[in-house]
């Protein structure tokens, strides 16, 4: 992840992502191995007085690991039911850069 120029690559090509896509990654990978809850990453991706949607994360972080992980092998973004969220990439041949 290049934070500068907001961009993302897996293995070394480029992953298109929406403006939302991107703040829900940059936040989960700036904390990774911290456990975010739903309505922390929401605070951070909404403005305070918009309408939020419940299911929106949910159907952002599916995007998302679609995108990065097709092949389902690195599995970057971990669900803790009840609790939330977690970028917990393992180190492997693959990378998320």
């Amino acid at each position: 992840m290049n934070t500068a120029s907001q961009s993302v690559q897996v293995n070394g090509t480029a992953v298109e992502l929406t403006a939302f896509e991107y703040k829900v990654l940059e936040y989960l990978m700036l904390r990774a191995g911290e456990v975010i809850s739903k309505s922390e990453l929401s605070d951070h991706i909404y403005e305070e007085e918009s309408d939020r949607d419940s299911n929106v994360l949910e159907v952002l972080v599916a995007r998302l690991r679609r995108k990065l992980d097709p092949d389902r092998v690195l599995q970057p973004i971990e669900t803790l039911r009840g609790r939330g969220y977690r970028f917990n990439l393992e180190p492997s041949g693959r990378t998320l850069a």
